[in-house]
């Protein structure tokens, strides 16, 4: 499937005229009760007062190989939710912009989003900096935003706001995953790469502050933090070497990711190193390596491969029927953003903007990896992520000795919340 051009506004209705019986639409078994309790009945009609739509904004050209998958995910659960009747009698519309990667651009198609569509809430984001500009977007218009996929932890915490909720878990909350494995190793010179803006920061700073709580003596002898999109591979790899680190902490993703791997394999930058990696276990990076991906770094990622939860399983059989291909993590996020909004929705009776935020204050959401929540302090979801070891095997990256993390064990109390978050209660 090639990805559309979104440089335009991109409607997805994909609504049915009528209500047939779930299995002749080959929907998600777990979801079908689910979905089913979210509606109290469809009129007849789709007209406008009949809808409900959602405004969402996102990276699609400059991030493809995270967010087609996304848009997959969320087609496919739209597609379910219209499906078994909608939200509260009313079909879900989801009017997808491109933010081209820039503050600016997502603050402007925001405004025409909420001004000329008139859309009920606000969702998506992937580029740290640009969630935070939707963030600030979302307090000055007092308009509900459910920030998807962008992970820096100012979302929920210094830049916070009592309209923006976080979907996806935060730098904090995976980088609090993989600093016990670091402990573990008990190496004692630390190097970090990370791509220079706000997401490899705060991933950055995380990483040495949670670090150094359960290992004081631990040393950070150099950091490397080239722009995004736009790593000098051999002369990055050359620099960490030249440090003689015994770890080595990687943030980088995409094709920065790509060329940090393929230079440092052929430097031997990785040989008898401990490596952790943020985001590398992810399909969506790791399988462009194929024979060339790491082996034995300390990730996290999404083996959807082997993953045996049943509402995984079922959501794997829909997602394949749909699309013919796999999911990525990007399918998950995707396909949560809009069960997160539909539970939300439904709870709330309504798209009033403060009834909505009472709604998700607590909000209980399915997603393939089990049910999640909104922490009502911070607005923070406890999604979780897989943690495991990169491998090679026949001939592509995978994941190996996983685990699932559930995203509330790694959150720090509410007594630091207050401290970070100015509106915390």
């Amino acid at each position: 499937m090639q990805p559309r051009s979104f440089a335009r506004i991109s409607r997805m209705r994909l609504s049915p005229p009528s209500r047939p019986p779930l299995a002749s639409q080959g929907l998600v078994a777990w979801a079908a009760p689910v979905f089913a309790a979210l509606t109290f009945g469809v009129a007849g009609s789709a007209a406008a007062q009949d809808v409900i739509r959602v405004g969402e904004i996102n990276s699609y050209k400059a991030q493809p190989a995270f967010l087609d998958p996304y848009r997959k995910g969320w087609e496919l659960a739209l597609e379910q939710v219209n499906a078994a009747g909608g939200i509260n009698g009313k079909k879900l519309e989801i009017i997808s912009r491109d933010d081209g990667a820039n503050p600016g651009d997502a603050v402007r198609v925001a405004e025409e989003l909420v001004s000329r569509e008139k859309v009920d809430v606000l969702a998506g984001g992937f580029l740290s900096h640009i969630g935070l500009a939707l963030t600030d977007f979302a307090k000055q218009r007092k308009v509900f935003f459910l920030a998807s996929e962008p992970l820096t932890d100012k979302i929920v915490w210094q830049n916070g706001n009592r309209y923006t909720f976080r979907l996806r878990s935060s730098t904090y909350m995976q980088t609090a995953m993989l600093v016990p494995e670091a402990a573990k190793a008990n190496k004692k010179r630390w190097a970090i790469v990370y791509p220079n803006y706000e997401y490899g920061q705060s991933a950055a700073a995380t990483f040495k502050e949670q670090l150094k709580k359960l290992q004081p003596d631990v040393e950070f002898v150099g950091e490397q933090a080239p722009p995004l999109g736009k790593v000098d591979a051999g002369a990055v790899v050359q620099a960490l070497a030249d440090l003689k680190p015994d770890g080595i902490f990687n943030v980088l993703f995409a094709a920065d990711l790509a060329k940090f791997v393929r230079e440092g394999n052929t430097r031997g930058l990785f040989k008898d190193r401990t490596v952790l990696g943020l985001l590398t276990g992810e399909p969506e990076y790791l399988d462009p390596l194929k024979d060339e991906a790491p082996e034995g770094w300390i990730v996290t990622g999404y083996p959807w491969y082997g993953i045996d939860l049943p509402d995984h399983k079922a959501f794997l059989e829909a997602y394949r029927k749909k699309f013919n291909d796999y999911p990525r993590l990007g399918s998950i996020v995707g396909y949560s953003m809009v069960t997160a909004l539909a539970a939300g929705l439904k709870k709330a009776g309504s798209t009033d903007t403060e009834k909505l935020i009472t709604a998700f204050e607590g909000l209980e959401f399915p997603s393939p990896f089990g049910t999640a929540s909104f922490r009502a302090i911070d607005h923070q979801s406890t999604m979780g992520v897989f943690v495991g070891r990169t491998a090679v095997k026949d001939g592509k990256g995978v994941m190996v000795d996983y685990r699932y993390e559930d995203g509330t064990k790694f959150q720090p109390p509410d007594s630091v919340v207050k401290t970070l978050r100015p509106d915390a209660p």
